[in-house]
């Protein structure tokens, strides 16, 4: 990410010279927010799906100034919704130079920066700190201690012959250290219930206290905190008074429809890194599969179906055809169906299945999976005249596939296709993708399909498969 230039300034006193104008985190947000609404500015980049749901919730629960909580099945998005939030606070805000918890120069609040602010007055030393380091996150373990989020004695302050009651010696937390900043909290419920006691006063009085000190801190953090529910009743809760201090519970939810599904794929999976070209009709096949599991009864719907399940796949079956290049000396790798089924063995850790299915969890995925290509076939090439293609299979005649058949070789099986170009513009390949790798993918997905509807048969080998009439 791009980062303007670090300001100049570099005292007290410059800084009141300049107009700078003191907010906290919360007000900060607020207007930046809205003056992204009335300009038209995107306001979360990168998030797929939630502009008509979720956003329109945060939005006013970050107007209203709110702590809240993001509630949703895993992989849902919810913490890179969260860490979105940082894009809408100040490029560069000032600090006391050298403050662990980020004192605003206007306002020092620890013991440190008030007696520093004594001393040199109009020339206490400012630094500048970036909006990308003015965030904080913890997941929620239940090893996780008071200690850890809001802060504890320093034994190395101590043995430096400093007394024990000097607030100097605190060695601060988490929170404190998000000081003028965005904390979140990961699985909030999975948080023993005695340390969430902890963020009563962060929420509500917006301080902390450490162990016996005469030491309160007033915070200026917004807080975020994100919840499953099925940790409701499987593994924690979040305590009563301490959701009544949150402002706003916002639900998230998997992409509601398939366009949004196919974005997200092609967003979020590392298809550059590979190597490998994954046409446009295998990523819908990809996004179809998801969602049929998503929507399976043999899957258990508590637990969810990340969408990291759609990006793996992506990344799984792109994986194939570079496995494929490397050992048949492929040049350009492009993904095909014989490169799905790998996917159903490699994934189905990712799904939490019904006890009655056990044992069945790849014959399910598997049908999920023939399901999903049958349905982008008619979507896609439905419509189209395969008569050309058929007309290969004469009597006896047929064609065999697999992972390990380069492309060139599955179009000499194959032989020449009328009409083939025009299968290859239904599929959404263009100018550019006239490379036999294409072809072959092309014509392999016609064969599935044709397979699907019963146009032709199909038997596995060990090797791939055969079709046939």
């Amino acid at each position: 990410m791009h980062k303007s230039p670090t300001p100049a300034l570099s005292t007290l006193r410059e800084l009141r010279e300049s107009g700078h104008r003191h907010r906290t985190v919360k007000a900060e947000i607020r207007e930046n927010l809205l003056a992204r609404l009335r300009s038209g500015e995107s306001r979360f980049p990168g998030i797929v799906g939630f502009d008509e749901t979720v956003l329109p919730h945060l939005e006013r629960a970050l107007i209203a100034g709110h702590d809240l909580v993001l509630l949703g099945e895993r992989g849902q998005g919810k913490t890179r919704l969260i860490r979105t939030i940082t894009g809408l606070l100040d490029e560069w805000s000032p600090v006391v130079e050298g403050c662990e918890i980020n004192d605003h120069p206007y306002a020092p609040a620890c013991v440190r920066c008030r007696r520093l602010a004594a001393e040199h007055g109009d020339d206490l030393p400012v630094a500048w700190k970036h909006r990308g380091d003015r965030y904080g996150e913890k997941l929620a373990t239940p090893d996780t201690s008071v200690g850890d989020l809001i802060g504890d004695v320093d034994p190395i302050k101590i043995a430096e012959g400093r007394t024990l009651g000097d607030p100097e010696t605190v060695h601060y937390g988490l929170v404190p250290r998000t000081n003028r900043g965005v904390f979140s909290v990961n699985e909030l419920p999975d948080l023993a219930e005695r340390i969430q006691v902890a963020l009563l006063n962060v929420l509500e009085e917006r301080d902390i206290q450490v162990r016996g000190y005469n030491l309160r801190l007033p915070l200026d953090v917004l807080l975020v905190a994100s919840a499953n529910p099925e940790d409701y009743t499987n593994r924690g809760r979040i305590i009563t008074p301490l959701k009544d201090r949150f402002g706003a519970e916002i639900r998230t939810h998997y992409p509601q429809t398939i366009e949004d599904e196919l974005v997200l794929i092609r967003q979020e999976a590392e298809l550059d890194a590979l190597g490998a070209d994954l046409p446009d009709h295998l990523v819908e096949v990809i996004a179809r599969f998801t969602r049929l599991v998503r929507e399976s009864t043999a899957v258990d719907s508590r637990s969810g179906v990340s969408a990291r399940f759609s990006i793996a796949a992506a990344e799984t079956a792109a994986a194939s055809a570079v496995r494929r290049a490397a050992l048949t000396g492929e040049e350009r790798p492009v993904t095909r169906v014989c490169d799905l089924p790998g996917v159903v063995h490699t994934l189905r850790g990712k799904v939490e299945f019904e006890v009655s299915e056990e044992g069945r969890e790849v014959d399910v995925l598997s049908h999920l999976l023939r399901r999903a290509t049958a349905e982008t076939f008619r979507g896609t090439l439905g419509g189209a005249d395969l008569t050309p293609l058929l007309d290969r299979f004469g009597e006896g005649a047929q064609v065999e596939s697999g992972d390990l058949v380069p492309a060139t070789e599955l179009l000499r099986r194959i032989g020449r296709v009328e009409g083939l170009s025009k299968m290859m513009a239904r599929l959404g390949m263009g100018e550019g993708d006239e490379s036999p790798g294409h072809a072959a993918a092309a014509l392999e997905f016609a064969l599935e399909g044709l397979y699907l509807m019963r146009r032709l048969s199909k038997d596995e080998t060990d090797g791939g498969m055969v079709y046939r009439t």
